[in-house]
């Protein structure tokens, strides 16, 4: 992957981290720079989710990354990993920022998946150049260049003490806009964006809630193309909203035979209607 150098200064997308504390004079980057300032979401978080925080954060990247939104993260474990994952999914456009010289992927686990953000027209960004090694005190001050560059910053999942609040605070700092993903009062993983809501972000419950605020042009109203095109598929879809996830407790509260039911689940597949979790769990997208 051949790694190039840019000021920012001369990239209309990266203009926007004039705004950040000690903005590099230098930023490299592997892939496809953007030629135009698109709305920009940062989705941040824990590195050990919940089966909750996996879910919500691929859909709302998905979802958003359909909308044309860029989506911006570390590429860590967890959080960070899902949100690229789920805009490439979406055939959205994904950014993922780097503590460490681009000749090499922290952690070596995502390599894979740093290619194929690359070779799907996405960017790999850090201030650092090429032999830096990742340093504990060098991924704190990579998240200010994560919110920098962004419109908006959506904590999905975090603990009380996490360092994805360090994010948060550069946001804030910036004058970006703050989401977080309200969740169950005893998960230790919803501490910190529960409070976070107590303290003044904005509740982040479905994409729409981030494009009335940073892009309402983008505004759609959901119609009956996607709910589904037979009664099976329609039932399906409403028990998924509902809360259900197992396939086969859907099947039986659906009241349609096995091979109804099977072929309403292929067909929504195909549709892109809803995806599976594995396991035989689903959820709609």
């Amino acid at each position: 992957m051949k790694i190039k150098a840019i000021s920012p200064d001369e990239s209309v997308f990266l203009q926007i981290i004039d705004t950040i504390a000690l903005k590099p004079k230098t930023l490299y980057f592997v892939g496809s720079l953007p030629t135009e300032r698109l709305p920009v979401v940062a989705i941040v978080g824990t590195r050990k989710p919940t089966s909750y925080g996996k879910e919500v954060t691929f859909n709302l990247a998905y979802k958003l990354a359909k909308q044309g939104i860029i989506i911006v993260s570390g590429l860590a474990l967890g959080i960070d990993a899902i949100a690229h994952r789920a805009a490439l999914e979406a055939g959205g456009t994904t950014v993922a920022v780097l503590a460490n010289g681009l000749d090499s992927v922290y952690p070596a686990s995502h390599r894979a998946l740093a290619e194929e953000i690359v070779a799907k027209g996405g960017l790999i960004i850090s201030e650092y150049p090429p032999g830096t090694p990742a340093r504990d005190f060098q991924f704190l001050a990579r998240n200010r260049i994560v919110s920098g560059l962004s419109d908006a910053v959506i904590v999905t999942e975090a603990a009380a003490r996490s360092g994805t609040l360090a994010t948060v605070a550069y946001a804030l700092e910036q004058n970006r806009e703050v989401f977080a993903v309200p969740g169950n009062i005893t998960s230790p993983m919803s501490v910190g964006p529960n409070r976070m809501i107590i303290q003044g972000a904005h509740p982040a419950l479905e994409p729409n809630d981030i494009l009335q605020i940073i892009a309402p042009y983008l505004l759609t109203q959901q119609t009956t193309l996607n709910m589904g095109s037979s009664p099976v598929e329609i039932k399906v879809i409403d028990l998924l909203k509902s809360g259900i996830r197992d396939g086969d407790l859907l099947q039986q509260q659906s009241g349609y035979d096995v091979s109804e039911f099977s072929q309403a689940i292929t067909m929504l597949e195909i549709a892109g209607l809803i995806r599976p979790l594995g396991g035989n769990q689903w959820t709609t997208t």
